[in-house]
């Protein structure tokens, strides 16, 4: 789910900053400037961000819906005018004697009943009694709202984790880069050395050539990390919900971040699946086949309503309805319509049977996605405190690196080691630089996944 939003986030915003560039050009406005805490930037993101949005915009669809089902039952007024020009009128025969009593018995005559004009202007209101299949849709569109207010909360816990993971990663991305460059001004300095200590015979060439390899390498590491940082940075942009041209400044530390959200007692916090937004979206599916299966057993309900009728009519053979000596004539009427269903041929019990399948399947389903939601409760927690001691370890095994590279580069510079023990102790410290980095960013990113599932 967070990969398809974070896709669909990304193409959309890409999209309106095409169109916003061209905005730009043609009005010159100036570029916005952020700088975000963590929590900030999720705040902001929960407000701005695409996907969120239009959560918003779907419950508010969502009320809307409900409104209109409502409205169903309520009277209903309509108003309608006719208006009508018999071009031909039309003629009807009756026998001859009824106008001349001396015509031949069995002859017709040909007699115009109908007017050349017309109009008929009337009003209508209509009032549902009694709908059983009315009683369960006003059920159903309370279900149907609230499965969007669940489906907003899941979009912002999505928004949230997404935000994090792509703050970690900027975070990183910008660490990596302070390590690698003060790595590669460290070997800069030695290779510097080596080249003098060479020059003077002292040294094979070999040995020089061995620190230029490791420098490449890690001038090449170094933009390799630069290019991740300005795409990270973009990811963020897009999360936030901001113009991917726009300044971005993070206040926050990752060395902060992963302090704070260290502590294993928070893994050990009671799960409560009834927080979770997934067990909610799955009780509201199930609860919507249940009503489906409701509202198909009262298709069996006889169904009452009223309607009243007013209105007037006017005929003349000219058209003369918009003088105020026009006669018009009125009518009304009340009625009252039941509606009883008694065979279908067993159409409406297939209906039912087909539904009440559903609901059954429903409830099954239900089942399972809490046994999944509890494997994922367990998973996040395993994985949150396996993040922990993978911190403590990989901080462990820098301070050894650290230690092994500095007595390596002194056995080096005094002769007592080869630059190929001194590559490998440089790239054993450069990777546990590494793993420190991303174990701290590992941290944040299972701190938030557990939170998602503890709804936190």
């Amino acid at each position: 789910m967070k990969q398809i939003l974070l896709i669909a986030t990304v193409f959309f915003a890409l999209s309106a900053n095409a169109q916003r560039t061209g905005e730009t050009i043609a009005g010159d406005q100036p570029k916005q400037s952020y700088a975000f805490t963590l929590q900030q930037a999720i705040a902001h993101a929960l407000e701005h961000n695409y996907s969120s949005i239009n959560a918003t915009r779907d419950i508010e669809a969502a009320k809307q819906k409900k409104w209109e089902t409502t409205a169903a039952g309520l009277p209903q007024i309509a108003a309608n005018v006719d208006y009508t020009d018999n071009l031909a009128v039309p003629l009807s025969v009756i026998p001859a004697q009824f106008l001349d009593p001396a015509a031949p018995a069995g002859t017709f005559a040909a007699v115009a009943f109908s007017p050349k004009h017309s109009v008929n202007a009337r009003a209508t209101l209509n009032q549902l009694l009694f709908d059983g299949s009315y009683l369960v849709a006003l059920q159903a569109s309370k279900t149907y709202l609230k499965y969007y207010e669940n489906y907003k909360r899941k979009t912002n816990t999505d928004v949230k984790e997404m935000v994090i993971s792509a703050y970690g990663n900027v975070l990183l991305a910008e660490e990596s880069i302070a390590i690698l460059e003060k790595n590669k001004a460290t070997l800069t300095k030695t290779l510097s050395d080596t080249r003098e200590t060479y020059k003077n015979g002292l040294i094979e060439e070999e040995n020089v050539e061995q620190l230029q390899i490791t420098l490449s390498s890690l001038e090449s590491n170094l933009n390799y990390n630069k290019r991740v940082l300005n795409m990270a940075y973009k990811m963020l942009k897009v999360a936030l919900g901001i113009d991917i041209n726009d300044d971005l400044r993070l206040t926050d530390k990752l060395d902060q971040l992963t302090v704070t959200n260290l502590g294993m007692a928070f893994s050990q916090e009671e799960f409560n699946m009834g927080n979770n937004v997934n067990y909610l979206i799955a009780e509201n599916f199930k609860e919507q086949r249940r009503l489906e299966y409701k509202l198909q057993k009262s298709r069996a309900l006889p169904t009452l309503s009223a309607n009243l009728n007013f209105g007037y009519n006017a005929f003349d053979e000219n058209f003369t309805f918009l003088n105020k000596n026009q006669k018009y004539y009125n009518f009304s009427s009340f009625g009252v319509n039941l509606n009883i269903p008694i065979f279908s041929s067993l159409a409406r019990s297939a209906r039912t049977q087909q539904a009440k399948i559903a609901y059954e399947q429903a409830k099954t389903q239900f089942t399972e996605a809490t046994q999944r939601l509890r494997l994922q409760y367990e998973d996040a927690r395993s994985q949150y405190d396996f993040s922990i001691e993978e911190f403590n370890t990989a901080k462990s095994n820098l301070n050894l690196a650290e230690r092994i590279e500095r007595k390596q580069q002194t056995k080096f510079t005094e002769g007592l080691s080869t630059s190929f023990d001194f590559a490998d102790a440089q790239r054993q410290l450069y990777s546990a630089q590494q793993s420190y980095l991303q174990s701290m960013v590992n941290i944040i990113n299972k701190k938030a996944a557990l939170e998602t599932v503890l709804n936190k």
